[in-house]
């Protein structure tokens, strides 16, 4: 396996000299999207089926194109074909030799449709924290969501009424009635179940959310929310995208087995949402050790101890990453509809953020 100090110092020493000597000198902006290009290596994850009729534009151009949108902040794939028609090296960088070359938008959205049902910018982050993080020890693992604003209408939650369960009156039950069981919750049913099974479970259908801000207020939205787990340096690890109704501690239990599958770490630091015993019960049978905020209930006074108070300021770096991801790297920015399309969306900033965060270990 390549090491990423030895990347960087291939890059340094080969790549920028000979880019220079054919394109120029390289702007901040360019260096950092040629450095994160060569680390994730998304070319690599594209696959082509050779069949007749007409060919395809160049799709591995398209998806380079894709992250410097995301590394330039653009809010509009207009915006980004204007700037590569009139930046040559940035044209350059993703591929295309000439103007005339260059895909037209509707290209450029067909070819965006095709990554999003594909997957493909959660392919590659998944392939590049294999590649850079699974081998080492992660202290903390920090989870926490973030709301999405989308542009489109909220849909209303379906009801599945099961005419074989009698309907329960209101109230409580007369003396000696038989009572049914109540059905297990969504935590204690992911107890037993597998990461596709779980995935299968959440919804993630446009609709409205409410969640208490930094400040106490409650603020309401259209769209989703995007949960996250966080390593230690602000490495993105597990993304995951759900509807804006979703309650944060209904993803925690997904969130750390996919997790635990990816890189091996020994804390959970959540907030208050998250303070669940199934959830706790699900950290250390994982053999990690749940620190969460405890959430005041009934005027009940619970406090961390010391020593994993100390542990649990490191959660900030979550927070961290959804500013730089909504402020550097497109996600305050969502023009596309469909959980799909505004997961990949999201996706690329996520992937350029990571390989980011990444590079400044060896810089």
């Amino acid at each position: 396996m390549v090491t990423l100090s030895s990347m960087w110092e291939r890059i340094q020493s080969n790549l920028f000299p000979l880019l220079e000597e054919e394109l120029g000198e390289l702007t901040a902006k360019q260096e950092k999207l040629v450095s994160v290009l060569e680390i994730i290596r998304i070319e690599e994850a594209l696959f082509y089926e050779y069949r007749t009729g007409r060919h395809k534009s160049d799709r591995k151009a398209i998806a380079r194109a894709f992250v410097a949108k995301a590394i330039y902040n653009m809010s509009m794939t207009r915006e980004l074909l204007d700037r590569l028609r009139c930046d040559t090296v940035l044209r350059r960088i993703c591929g295309w030799e000439s103007q005339c070359a260059i895909p037209c938008e509707s290209t450029f959205s067909r070819a965006f449709d095709e990554f999003a049902e594909s997957r493909l910018p959660e392919k590659v982050h998944k392939a590049l924290i294999n590649n850079h993080m699974s081998d080492h020890l992660v202290g903390h693992i920090s989870r926490d969501s973030s709301k999405i604003t989308a542009r489109e209408k909220p849909t209303a939650k379906p009801t599945v009424e099961d005419a074989s369960k009698p309907k329960r009156k209101r109230g409580r039950p007369k003396k000696g009635a038989i009572v049914a069981p109540k059905e297990p919750t969504r935590i204690q049913r992911q107890q037993s179940m597998t990461i596709e099974e779980m995935l299968a479970d959440l919804p993630t259908r446009c609709d409205r959310g409410t969640k208490t801000n930094s400040k106490g207020y409650r603020e309401s939205w259209n769209g989703y929310k995007f949960h996250l787990d966080v390593a230690d340096g602000q490495i993105p690890i597990t993304p995951l995208l759900t509807s804006a109704s979703l309650h944060d501690s209904q993803a925690a239990i997904l969130l750390a087995a996919m997790s635990s599958e990816r890189v091996t770490y020994l804390y959970d630091l959540m907030d208050s949402a998250y303070d669940c015993e199934g959830i706790k019960e699900h950290s250390r049978s994982l053999g990690h050790v749940p620190v969460i905020d405890p959430n005041r209930r009934r005027n009940e006074k619970r406090y961390l101890d010391p020593a994993k108070k100390v542990r649990y300021n490191e959660r900030t770096a979550v927070e961290r990453v959804f500013g730089r991801l909504k402020d550097e790297f497109g996600g305050r920015m969502i023009r596309v509809r469909g959980a799909a399309k505004v997961m990949a969306h999201l996706m690329f900033g996520i992937l350029a953020l990571t390989a980011d965060q990444l590079l400044k270990f060896v810089q």
